[in-house]
Formats: C-alpha cells, sequence, structure tokens
C-alpha cells in the first residue's frame, strides 16, 4: 500500500484534534464552566454528524447498526465521553491541565492492556518500542515544569491525580470497547452512537444534581458558544469518528499511542498562543515522542 498507513494517519489527526479542542473548550470552559461546555458541546457534534450522515449516507440516525453494535458503541460512549471526560474536565480543576495530561498519557498502555486481554492483540517489537519511546517522549514532555515546585503537594492536586488516572482508564478502555462494536460499521454514524450514549449520562447527571440552570447560564454568553462550536466541530465531530477510523485500521495500542502525542503537539500552541514557556524538557520530550510516532509509522 503506498502512502502512509490509513490507521496511523487517522490517529494523527485526532491528535491534532485535540489539540484545537483542548485550546477552544479551555477557554470556553474558563467563561461558563467545563460541566456545561462537556453537554453542549456533544449536543452540536449530534447535530453536525447528523447533517453528514443525511448527506453521505440519506441517513438522519444509525438505523442500520445492529443491536449489538448498538450496544457495544453505546458503552463505550458511557466509559470514555461521559465518565473519562467528566474525570478528566475535573482533573483539569483540581490538578491543572498539564499534570493531568501527564496522568492521562498513561491512557494508551490501558488500551494496550485492554486489547491484549479481551481483543488477543499482540503488538510486535517495533510496536513496542515505538509505544514505549512516545510515551516517554509525552511524559518528559508533559512533566517539564520550567517554574518549578513541587505540581502534587496539595489534597486538591492529589484528588485530581486520581480523577486524570479515572479518565486514562475511562479513554483507554471505551476506545476498546468501542473497537469490540464497530467491526466493519460506519466510523461517522458509530461516533454517533457513541456521542448519543454520553449525551444520556450527562442528562441523567444533570437531572439528578439540578444543573441544567448552568447550561441556560451558558447559552447566553455568545463568546462562549462561539468557542464551542468550533471545539465541537474538532473535537467530538472529527476527533471522534478520525479516532474510531484509526482503531478500525490499526491496533488499538499503536492507534492510542499515536493520539496520546496531543500533549506534545499542542507546545508550539502553549508558548505563541498562551505564552507559557517550554524549556529544554518540552523540546527533548516532543522530539522523543515525534520519533516514537513515525517508527510506528515506517514498521
Amino acid at each position: 500500500m503506498s502512502g502512509l498507513p490509513l490507521g496511523e494517519s487517522a490517529a494523527l489527526a485526532t491528535a491534532f484534534c485535540w489539540v484545537m479542542s483542548a485550546l477552544l473548550f479551555g477557554a470556553a470552559g474558563r467563561r461558563v464552566g467545563s460541566l456545561p461546555v462537556n453537554v453542549i458541546r456533544l449536543v452540536m457534534a449530534i447535530a453536525l454528524l447528523t447533517v453528514v450522515t443525511a448527506v453521505t449516507r440519506g441517513r438522519l440516525v444509525p438505523s442500520d447498526a445492529t443491536a449489538e453494535a448498538w450496544a457495544w458503541l453505546a458503552l463505550s460512549g458511557v466509559i470514555g465521553l461521559a465518565f473519562g471526560d467528566l474525570c478528566l474536565f475535573r482533573a483539569f480543576v483540581d490538578a491543572g491541565a498539564r499534570l493531568s495530561t501527564l496522568v492521562m498519557a498513561f491512557a494508551p498502555a490501558v488500551a494496550a492492556l485492554t486489547g491484549w486481554l479481551w481483543l488477543g492483540e499482540a503488538l510486535d517489537a517495533a510496536d513496542l518500542a515505538g509505544t514505549a519511546l512516545t510515551l516517554g517522549g509525552i511524559l518528559v514532555a508533559v512533566a517539564s515544569r520550567p517554574g518549578g515546585g513541587d505540581a502534587t503537594g496539595s489534597p486538591a492536586r492529589r484528588r485530581g491525580l486520581v480523577l486524570a488516572a479515572l479518565g486514562a482508564v475511562g479513554q483507554g478502555v471505551g476506545l476498546v470497547v468501542g473497537k469490540r462494536g464497530i467491526g466493519d460499521y460506519d466510523a461517522v454514524a458509530a461516533t454517533q452512537i457513541r456521542l448519543y450514549a454520553g449525551l444520556a449520562a450527562f442528562a441523567l447527571l444533570f437531572t439528578l444534581t439540578g444543573r441544567w440552570g448552568r447550561v441556560r447560564v451558558a447559552l447566553r454568553d455568545r463568546e462562549a458558544m462561539r468557542l464551542v462550536t468550533a471545539g465541537s466541530v474538532f473535537g467530538p465531530a472529527l476527533g471522534v469518528t478520525l479516532s474510531l477510523l484509526a482503531i478500525q485500521h490499526t491496533e488499538t495500542g499503536v492507534a492510542a499511542t499515536i493520539m496520546a502525542t496531543s500533549p506534545v503537539l499542542i507546545l508550539p500552541f502553549a508558548v505563541h498562543v498562551e505564552k507559557e514557556r517550554v524549556g529544554a524538557s518540552g523540546v527533548l520530550g516532543a522530539l522523543l515522542a515525534t520519533a516514537g510516532v513515525a517508527l510506528l509509522f515506517l514498521f
């Protein structure tokens, strides 16, 4: 096959989508709170994908999916898009984005282990070396703290670390469950099912906790809604669809590892957009992670 492998290419494109959605959703969350952003982004993404599938498949909803596909993809949406993101967004508040992303870098290891135990997926030596190098680069880059200080000392940050770890579990397991359900089914339609389930889980949570008022307040903030709309295109719509396309065409652990390079890819944006300082460790980590991704592409 000529050109770049489809699965790995889709995974790398997913990582870039995560970068853009993180910047956009982060800005929106600072204005109106992360929980309303979670719900609104899913509604917008569902609307976007409904238009896409109406044009490309002639169906507003994935009515041609089997009951088994609906069950597994819905479970994947609850685990990954609801539970995983709920934990991660709260971890951003308690532990900070940089430290939370560091812990989330373990999601590919969770995906690889789950894929090995459940789906019988095997990684060859080159895949394992690329995975290790990429993860090592991510850890070095995200753990770099030019300003120094203890990142884990306060109770809030320790709680954030636990939540980020749970988010990593949700993301990794959700990805494998999604692969179990998607088979050769259309990736966009499969994403619709995952989004339905994630939204239903958040709707239940908001109803039980009486948080719908915060969503109404958020909807009146025009700037936040512009940010959420753009983030929904890159995140739940393009990003989730590309992630499912990636796991259809390569091993789950390889796809998840490439997707996990988003904390490294975001470094240039952090420097030029958010004016963060990135030290030598950040640069070294980016180089290591890039080498790891190259190894996954070439072998």
